[in-house]
């Protein structure tokens, strides 16, 4: 909040009116250990001219050269059209579109924006929308628990193969509501489940199986078959995708045969710039046997006593949910500019764009890779089926080599070390259409130096 119109004397009689002595004591709930007595870290307030000439020293070390990193985040092409329609005032401070008559512009986006992810999805209904992937994966989890009245265990599979980001923020908000997540262990060779694995869990009570497409490897997963075993065993599927690689590849609402439950994952490759780390959005559809458990607003289009069509938000109540036992997430407002930018990103290019951009992807990634493992001390960690991402291995640590390339302005991949130290060697490459011959020319030439060099 840019101003605060309480001065301190009107804080003391706000204080008086209400019978207690300090700010503090409203917050008298929260236990003495948990509360900070300060904040350390954060430095001393500064004016606002000095905090511009901040930002904008910062803004300068932004590294603009080939980026090729991926791993959830992925620079696409933006036409200009999206963020000039995006940040009009219609748009740009819309709230919740509670009072249908006075909101059918926003309430037309929403819908329009739910149909062609529901169409993209090949699913029956989507919410629009969710906080980021991560979150959008949790709340896939919760939701698939309620939504499954066969299962009582609460245990949910999730291959290793999944998003390790999105693994911990799930784990962080299904772990205290008595939800389990079990790994379902790779074949180290190939980078992706081999369905035969599952067969530990037959015949358990298994509440949900998550498979992710394409996975963090960048590998495609055998969908069908995970799907089908899941369905033969009482489990819900949940799809955590890329919505980009979803224009040429199987949907969720095709898999095996009856398809997945609920398909979610980042919206952010449809039309959001890498904004030094966010806003993202998540998106969510299902099938429409679990519609009213699916989190999020819903819009429906309807007509009039005139039968003039209109739209409405549908099947959820104001704020969600009037009885707290029986609410899901109330998540209403919080990324609707970002689906407001995901449906002109969508409407522009249409189906068949979104196809060129990501066969051009997948395109991109198989010259950029075949030229990367000619350099010596590199190699191909899987092979097999993939969208638009590949783990190349180097003859050392990759993290090293990554910091040294970052420092000549090319981001050279993601370093899989991070998250597991078999994979010290490993770096996961991503190529979008934004990648040109002379960026990846860059590329080449600045890892096989940094390799000759080391050498």
């Amino acid at each position: 909040m840019p101003f605060i119109p309480h001065t301190d004397e009107d804080i003391r009689h706000m204080l008086a009116e209400i019978g207690v002595d300090s700010v503090n004591a409203l917050f008298d709930e929260i236990p003495e250990d948990l509360r900070d007595p300060g904040l350390p870290r954060v430095p001393a307030g500064v004016s606002e001219m000095e905090i511009t000439r901040v930002m904008n020293e910062r803004a300068t070390g932004d590294t603009l050269g080939p980026c090729f990193v991926g791993a959830g985040a992925y620079r696409h092409h933006v036409p200009a059209a999206v963020w000039e329609v995006t940040t009009r005032g219609e748009y740009y401070s819309a709230y919740t579109p509670y009072q249908a008559e006075a909101s059918q512009g926003t309430l037309q986006l929403i819908y329009e924006y739910q149909s062609m992810m529901a169409g993209l999805m090949a699913m029956d209904a989507s919410n629009a929308s969710l906080y980021d992937g991560g979150s959008a994966m949790a709340e896939a989890v919760l939701m698939a628990v309620r939504a499954n009245r066969k299962s009582k265990s609460g245990r949910i599979l999730v291959p290793d193969t999944a998003n390790p980001l999105y693994c911990d923020a799930t784990r962080t908000i299904v772990s205290n509501q008595g939800l389990v997540l079990e790994s379902v262990p790779s074949d180290p060779s190939t980078g992706v489940v081999d369905p035969a694995t599952l067969k530990k869990w037959d015949g358990e009570d298994i509440a949900a199986l998550v498979v992710p497409q394409p996975n963090w490897f960048g590998r495609l997963e055998d969908a069908a078959a995970l799907t089908d075993w899941a369905r033969r065993n009482g489990a819900l599927v949940i799809a955590v995708v890329n919505p980009t690689a979803m224009a040429v590849i199987t949907p969720p609402g095709e898999w095996g045969e009856q398809g997945a439950d609920i398909a979610c994952g980042e919206g952010q490759p449809l039309g959001i710039p890498l904004s030094s780390g966010g806003p993202y959005f998540g998106f969510m559809c299902c099938r429409k046997a679990y519609v009213r458990q699916m989190p999020g607003r819903i819009v429906g289009r309807t007509v009039d006593l005139e039968g003039r069509t209109g739209y409405t938000l549908t099947l959820q109540a104001r704020e969600q949910h009037i009885r707290r036992s029986k609410a899901t997430s109330n998540i209403c407002t919080n990324q609707g500019l970002m689906v407001t930018a995901a449906t002109m990103y969508l409407a522009l290019l249409g189906a068949e764009g979104l196809e060129r951009v990501a066969a051009q992807c997948h395109d991109t990634t198989r010259r950029l890779t075949e030229r990367l493992t000619g350099i010596d001390g590199v190699s191909l960690r899987f092979d097999g089926p993939y969208f638009h991402e590949r783990v190349i291995e180097l003859d050392r640590p990759a993290e090293p080599v990554f910091h040294q390339l970052a420092a000549q302005g090319v981001l050279a991949g993601y370093p899989l070390g991070r998250h597991d130290k078999r994979l010290a060697n490993a770096l996961l490459v991503c190529a979008t259409e934004t990648v040109t011959e002379a960026d990846m020319d860059r590329y080449v030439d600045a890892l096989g130096q940094a390799l000759a060099r080391a050498a």
